[in-house]
């Protein structure tokens, strides 16, 4: 496909001012019950089969979330979500199809998950996590696009709108594979374990081993730099790192929380109900969080709003979060990012800024400054 096939402006595309990626778990209850074992890790031939797994008491001390969206329903819904803006862009649906359904990726994704759930008790970082954050940079990248962002790949002339796809897609829901390893280094570990995956899809769509290895290098890229260690430089990278960050509703949090992992990331991860991608005013892309409790700012501040400011795409999103007008005496209503603060509008009325606490680029300069070698290097 040449670089100037893909037109924002063409009257079959989607009007984007009506589509939106959102991503919302069915309503519930958390409540304390008797300990309940978590599903086993499904293979490959069980994931289209499962049904929704039944709160069951098994004596002891826990806690189990009583409400969820089925695994099953939520990797359905993203799988079509995805295939829907792949549609027209023919290498990386081939790309994304071929993944899908490879037995070495579905492997890593449930052995990531058992380190991560099973081991460090964190919350999903396997299967229905790779799923979903592919459909949300798909969402992302199409909102660039649509606004006439050119993505690194094809600023630089190296490809076109199918291969900035291709990288996204695969870049996105590759990422996490290397917690397999040890949560320490995942990202490096990622990129190793990523190597064969994509020779062996890329190999048939790319006939120039020269553009190949190109095309290759923004994916490796994205998944070294999701979780900002170091942060990512392209776009691309900065699009799986927001899409990563947008995974942070009470289904996510919900299988660790059943097993007894019990603190602020789970419990302000059940915090959050819903977030939406859409186009947003001023910014190609607004990302809406609503939370059933203000406990689920922590979520925004600690996972997402890192991901938008220290990547480039942090000219490009507008992210706002708000809570749900019940439940809770509400100390807070609003809340949106501006540049690197949080102005806050409290149900009193009053308005608060505060600067965005980013503990993982703190924990950086803390180093730096112990090895007296700084913090940028030039």
């Amino acid at each position: 496909m040449a670089e100037d096939a893909y037109d924002p402006r063409d009257p079959a595309r989607p009007k984007q001012a009506d589509k939106k990626f959102k991503l919302s778990v069915q309503a519930g209850n958390v409540e304390d019950v008797e300990d309940s074992r978590a599903e086993p890790m499904l293979s490959a031939d069980r994931v289209a089969a499962q049904q929704p797994a039944a709160a069951t008491s098994v004596p002891g001390n826990g806690r189990v979330v009583e409400f969820t969206t089925p695994r099953s329903k939520l990797i359905q819904e993203a799988d079509a979500a995805i295939r829907a803006d792949l549609e027209g862009f023919p290498r990386a649906l081939a790309a994304y199809t071929a993944l899908s359904s490879d037995p070495e990726a579905l492997a890593h994704w449930d052995m990531a998950n058992y380190i991560t759930m099973r081991k460090l008790g964190y919350n999903d970082h396997g299967r229905v996590h790779s799923f979903i954050t592919g459909a949300a940079s798909l969402a992302i990248t199409e909102l660039l696009l649509e606004a006439g962002i050119k993505p690194d790949l094809m600023e630089s002339g190296i490809g076109d709108a199918d291969d900035v796809y291709l990288t996204v897609i695969l870049g996105t829901m590759l990422h996490d594979i290397g917690n397999q390893i040890h949560r320490v280094s995942h990202e490096q570990h990622g990129v190793t374990l990523a190597l064969p995956i994509l020779d062996r899809i890329m190999g048939p769509l790319y006939s120039d081993p020269f553009k190949r290895v190109k095309v290759r290098s923004f994916i490796l890229s994205s998944i070294n730099c999701h979780d900002l260690n170091p942060p990512p430089l392209t776009l691309e990278g900065g699009i799986t790192a927001v899409a990563d960050g947008t995974d942070i509703t009470k289904g996510r949090g919900r299988k660790a929380f059943s097993l007894g992992s019990v603190d602020i990331h789970s419990i302000s991860a059940l915090a959050v109900d819903q977030v939406v991608i859409e186009r947003g005013r001023n910014t190609p892309v607004l990302i809406s969080v609503t939370m059933n409790n203000s406990g689920g700012i922590f979520q925004v501040e600690e996972v997402l709003a890192p991901k938008v400011i220290r990547t480039p795409m942090q000219p490009y999103v507008e992210l706002r979060a708000a809570t749900r007008p019940h439940g809770e005496e509400q100390i807070l209503s609003r809340v949106r990012l501006s540049g690197d603060h949080f102005v806050m509008d409290l149900e009193s009325g009053e308005q608060v800024e505060v600067e965005v606490e980013d503990r993982q680029k703190q924990a950086q300069e803390a180093v730096a400054a112990a090895l007296d070698i700084g913090v940028e290097r030039r």
